[in-house]
């Protein structure tokens, strides 16, 4: 299994090219290349570092826990924020164990629903865990059209856990 870990300020360039090889080589069956072009060059925005400084994030790293291969941030902790995973390494479980454990993190810390705003390539990933489309919606990012959707997810279900000690 996939070991996970907080995400820590020494990681940052290291997750900034999993968000652009995600991108890169996950995007193409689904978005044009002018779309892919312009969501990977997202990578080096000011806004994409300030979310990974700001968020409370996990990495799933590989086997000897020296490379990242996948990340999930929550900005704020409500809303999930990023999830991304390389290539090479999706349909591991990856995401799933990110998502399953940041879950449990808003859960503990008193949050009763999570929201965000997914790609046509994670929607299906959040469906099977139980994240609900609340409503599509179109956007322009460097006047390239997207389309996202607006999803939610209850945590009433979750198991209650006590935060772990310091």
């Amino acid at each position: 299994m996939a070991q996970l870990r907080p995400l820590e300020p020494d990681d940052l360039p290291q997750v900034i090219e999993v968000y652009r090889q995600a991108v890169i080589d996950q995007g193409p069956p689904v978005y044009s290349p002018r779309q892919v072009e312009v969501w990977a060059g997202l990578g080096t925005s000011a806004a994409l570092l300030a979310e990974l400084r700001a968020g409370f994030g996990l990495v799933s790293c590989s086997q000897g826990g020296t490379t990242i291969e996948a990340f999930a941030v929550l900005q704020p902790i409500d809303r999930l924020s990023l999830l991304y995973c390389r290539g090479r390494s999706s349909r591991q479980g990856r995401a799933s164990a990110l998502l399953a454990a940041l879950e449990q993190h808003s859960h503990t810390m008193g949050v009763m629903r999570l929201s965000t705003e997914a790609s046509k390539l994670s929607r299906p990933l959040l469906e099977r865990r139980g994240w609900q489309v609340d409503h599509p919606e179109a956007l322009l990012i460097a006047g390239v059209p997207f389309s996202r959707f607006r999803m939610s997810k209850a945590l009433v279900g979750l198991e209650p856990r006590l935060p772990e000690p310091i």
